[in-house]
């Protein structure tokens, strides 16, 4: 750094806007330590936007000149430029990215640089760019969750009349369509966006203007600024407006069940993969091979998907953590908010976008689908059905089926391969027509109502889905 640009910052050895009240400097170890600097200048464009508002407030009610707020304006967007074209100096003598904008300013513009502080505290200026940094990532979240839900859309389309065996717990349940079971993460990603929009409309308050604690004494019009910024009211209290992250715990909740939900799908895609089920291949740009191992196909990002899960997950602890026994009003605690909130942005936003890539190249292997479906005795429960729909009783229907199974396990045949007289033996009740009932595609295809795995039903969820993106 040359010294022209520093004596540019106004610097003077390590001062600080606040050391009048103290007889020594802040230690060296302290000072780094206490820095945030280094990760909150990625809040720099709210930073600005928060303080143009703010000025433009203060000119209005007349507590700064115009010239002051044309003075602030110019040199706030020279500000905005220097950092965009990566020429701004940030140092961490200044602390955060309040006091790095503020001296810069007062370095171009001179006094009027100072005044834009007034009647406001870095309490409620960073609580208030959190809160603009987190509508726009809310915002940014939900447009990659739509591109993911399409990309999901898509392949189930292609295969609503693929058949696969359901599960609980892990064995073999009930045949379902290939296009049903993916249409289950579509509704886990719309709760999910649901979710966020709900959390968004609790964080669009405006905390500016709250000051330190308590208020400020200036004339201040603080839904002016609201307005300005697109927020949707003030903040009614100024303890807990400078003092709540409750909004970004709510919001790491939200993205802690983004991640659970697509480590779920990771987990399947991984057992999937492997040669025992050989239901899908991933496109070979998100596998990776073995240093010893010729042979090996490694579906490394679902597995690093399940891993970083609990790493936002643990972000969502840490701010929890952070919270829980602080006292009103603002703690130095808070700046330990920053960090988890962007990395599980960082981590969320990557992730849904590198799936809804890694869903348009998966090969699916509709063959072993179908023949896991035709292991366990899928249709039992039809046969059981069945049986009901002939007179007797479901629990009894129950008990000839589970018969019926352990027979046809001993002679190692799945249901549909017995014979009509061997049926008939554990019921009078059977006909021909049992064997329709066996079958998978006659299996899927009865179950015809909102909600089941009926081709005509999912091709009817896909519709309503397309529908709803839009």
């Amino acid at each position: 750094m040359t010294t022209s640009k520093k004596k540019n910052l106004v610097i003077k050895g390590n001062k600080k806007i606040w050391s009048g009240r103290f007889s020594e400097p802040v230690s060296e170890l302290v000072q780094r330590y206490t820095a945030s600097v280094h990760f909150d200048q990625r809040l720099a464009e709210y930073d600005i936007q928060g303080s143009i508002a703010h000025a433009e407030m203060l000119s209005a009610t007349g507590i700064i000149s115009k010239k002051d707020l044309i003075a602030i304006k110019q040199g706030l967007e020279q500000i905005r430029n220097e950092i965009y074209n990566g020429e701004f100096i940030w140092l961490s003598e200044l602390e955060d990215v309040h006091l790095n904008i503020e001296m810069r300013l007062t370095s171009l513009i001179g006094d009027a640089g100072k005044k834009m502080h007034t009647a406001r505290s870095r309490n409620d200026q960073i609580a208030t760019d959190i809160r603009l940094y987190l509508r726009f990532s809310i915002d940014d979240i939900i447009a990659h969750i739509k591109i993911m839900q399409k990309a999901l859309l898509d392949l189930a389309e292609k295969h609503i009349d693929t058949v696969m065996p359901g599960f609980t717990h892990l064995q073999v349940a009930q045949p379902i369509s290939f296009g049903h079971h993916l249409m289950a993460y579509f509704e886990m990603l719309k709760r999910d966006t649901e979710r966020l929009v709900d959390c968004r409309k609790r964080l669009n308050k405006l905390p500016l203007g709250s000051a330190a604690l308590a208020g400020t004494s200036y004339p201040i019009n603080r839904r002016m600024v609201a307005k300005k910024l697109g927020f949707d009211g003030v903040c009614k209290n100024s303890l807990d407006a400078v003092s709540d992250r409750d909004f970004a715990i709510e919001f790491c909740a939200c993205a802690a069940l983004i991640m659970t939900h697509l480590s779920r799908l990771s987990e399947e895609f991984v057992l999937w993969m492997n040669p025992s089920f050989g239901f899908i291949s991933l496109a070979d740009r998100f596998c990776t091979g073995s240093s010893i191992m010729p042979q090996k196909k490694n579906p490394d990002v679902p597995e690093l998907v399940r891993g970083k899960t609990g790493r936002v997950n643990g972000h969502l602890v840490a701010l929890l953590t952070v919270m829980k026994a602080q006292p009103l009003a603002y703690n130095k605690d808070n700046q330990e908010d920053k960090e988890p909130i962007f990395d599980t942005i960082d981590t969320l936003n990557d992730t849904l976008r590198i799936y809804a890539d890694m869903l348009t190249g998966i090969n699916v292997n509709k063959d072993a689908m179908r023949n896991a479906a035709m292991h366990g005795y899928a249709t039992a429960t039809d046969f059981a059905d069945y049986l009901v729909k002939k007179g007797l009783p479901f629990r009894d229907a129950h008990e000839v089926v589970a018969k019926a199974v352990r027979f046809a396990e001993n002679k190692n045949l799945d249901l549909s391969k017995l014979t009509l007289p061997e049926l008939k033996n554990f019921s009078r009740l059977v006909e021909k027509d049992i064997f329709m009932v066996l079958t998978l595609e006659g299996s899927i295809q009865s179950r015809d109502h909102i909600g089941g795995t009926a081709p005509s039903q999912v091709r009817i969820a896909i519709k309503q889905a397309r529908k709803e993106l839009l």
